[in-house]
């Protein structure tokens, strides 16, 4: 089988075409080397490096016609990864953010129903931030799809989710693949008009679809040059750099980690489903409070570096993310392997042995602070 994985070079899409070729798969890659991702020597970049010679490279961008249709050669599976993908970042480069992820995609659409291809499938990387603030359940009212915040009260420092029917407390369960859709950054706005017009292209060119609601993705090979997202990465880097960890809100927002070789499994088993058109969340099903993940950080790096809980806000947060990926165990036996206390080691090993890279984050910082953005 031959796969064309965009944005191959990336994280996730490095992994996944090791694998993929490991199982006998031939991989083209189409992947721009965005210097945010890979630094400004993409040939120092370890994910790049570890696909390099291994499958069929085009230095390429979604935005370009001609690099998609230089990518797509015989080939019988597209899995569509390129993206930007920081929330923080999408609130000021909106129009960036649109190109990449909706203008691109929108080219392969217009490429396929024009042309003569024998794509078998269509497969998405689509994110948890489609959800927004996801599902959560009220005494009074059961269960409730939340808005975004008021920042009038994250201000006061208020940082719960309240109800939108009574406005009482609430508390947060898994999110499935049916909860109601709510994305609340320039990101997640993107991922799910990504997920419409994949399917609504699937179903016009009868070519089946899987789109993977992937939660936070971290393990070896994670950028750790990029401060727009990742939060392991960004706090390892300040770590390595003796700089202060600034958390914030008051440390009690969470998320879903899951380990890099789940995701790559968890890909691979969910590509296989008969279904024509299928989502499926990719996360561990469990969430970690975001000061104990900075705890654990300091912690394993023997580190004496200062946890600051900020009360900081980014506009676009989300308070609260934990996946239900009942769907997959059902459907495929799966379950993640990698508990966090494993994983969250065998990025640190990774990470000792990488070079030190300059820490960006107050830049990043910056940057939302004059749009008015960061709180």
């Amino acid at each position: 089988m031959k796969y064309l994985i965009t944005g191959g070079a990336g994280f996730i899409g490095s992994n996944l075409s090791l694998e993929l070729i490991m199982r006998g798969n031939s991989v083209t890659v189409l992947d721009n080397l965005n210097n945010q991702i890979h630094g400004d020597n993409y040939e120092k970049s370890p994910s790049y490096q570890s696909i390099k010679g291994k499958v069929d490279f085009i230095k390429g961008d979604v935005r370009n016609k001609s690099d998609w249709i230089k990518s797509l050669n015989e080939v019988d599976i597209i899995i569509h990864l390129a993206a930007e993908t920081g929330t923080g970042q999408s609130m000021y480069c909106v129009q960036k953010y649109i190109d990449v992820n909706v203008v691109g995609l929108s080219i392969l659409y217009d490429i396929l129903v024009s042309g003569s291809y024998s794509i078998k499938k269509l497969v998405l990387a689509s994110s948890r931030a489609v959800y927004g603030e996801g599902k959560y359940i009220c005494e009074k009212c059961n269960v409730v799809y939340p808005l975004q915040r008021e920042e009038k009260k994250m201000k006061e420092g208020y940082f719960d989710v309240q109800c939108p029917r009574c406005n009482g407390s609430v508390q947060p369960i898994p999110t499935d693949e049916s909860s109601e859709l709510h994305p609340s950054s320039t990101y997640g706005m993107s991922k799910k008009m990504q997920e419409e017009m994949m399917i609504a292209m699937g179903r016009s060119l009868k070519i089946p679809v899987v789109v993977f609601r992937y939660q936070n993705v971290y393990g070896p090979g994670q950028s750790l040059n990029n401060p727009y997202t990742g939060i392991l990465s960004i706090f390892s880097n300040r770590i390595r750099n003796g700089k202060i960890i600034e958390v914030y809100e008051d440390g009690n927002e969470s998320r879903d980690f899951v380990f890099i070789d789940d995701v790559v499994e968890a890909t691979i088993v969910g590509m296989g489903n008969n279904n024509k058109y299928i989502i499926y969340n990719v996360g561990s099903g469990s969430a970690i409070k975001i000061f104990s993940i900075a705890k654990m950080l300091v912690e394993n790096f023997n580190s004496t570096t200062e946890i600051k809980i900020t009360g900081n806000f980014r506009i676009g947060d989300i308070r609260h993310n934990q996946a239900d990926i009942t769907k997959l165990i059902q459907e495929f036996n799966y379950n993640p392997k990698f508990d966090f206390q494993t994983g969250i080691r065998n990025f640190i090993d990774w990470a000792n042995k990488q070079k030190i890279e300059k820490d960006r984050y107050q830049a990043s910082i910056e940057e939302l602070k004059i749009r008015g953005l960061f709180k």
